[in-house]
């Protein structure tokens, strides 16, 4: 009789997947917003799961260009710009309640992810969140990089959010 070696299963096994917070995250029963930020930018997907997971509609970084940002696409403020457009997209599309699900990234203080995490809880979203870990205000405006993306940034949210008409 051969024996059998039992692997973990495959995203398991390739740290990609960790199952008990994926488990937790889907028990709430609410959409999950799908964060992930590259080397060039920030992506952002609003997930519904019914027996397999749905993605409803999604936003890149990318689109910060129609807003005036000419930057980085991955920075804090970047990040912050993508969060509040994306919340503003799910209310704009009657989505009122979500978990934010960041993956296997580390929830350190004043992160990238907690930068969307902040936009995202500015557009108006009901949300979980601890606000003594998100980005002090200096860094989220951009004051950190220079002058000039200060100014930037604000212009951006402004024309953000007048594109949702808040």
């Amino acid at each position: 009789m051969r024996k059998t070696l039992i692997l973990p299963i495959r995203r398991r096994r390739e740290e990609k997947t960790n199952y008990r917070r994926r488990l937790a995250l889907l028990k709430s029963k609410k959409p999950r917003v799908v964060a992930r930020v590259t080397n060039a930018n920030v992506s952002l997907q609003l997930v519904d799961y019914n027996g397999s997971d749905k993605t409803k509609f999604a936003y890149i970084s990318k689109k910060l260009e129609e807003a005036g940002w000419k930057h980085s696409k991955n920075s804090i403020p970047a990040c912050y710009l993508s969060g509040l457009s994306f919340g503003l997209l799910c209310k704009k599309n009657g989505v009122s309640e979500v978990v934010f699900d960041m993956g296997l990234a580390r929830n350190t203080p004043g992160n990238r992810y907690l930068a969307v995490l902040k936009g995202i809880v500015d557009s108006g979203l009901q949300i979980n969140f601890s606000e003594d870990k998100f980005p002090a205000q200096d860094r989220i405006l951009g004051k950190h990089i220079s002058p000039e993306i200060e100014k930037s940034f604000s212009q951006a949210k402004q024309k953000i959010l007048g594109n949702y008409g808040k």
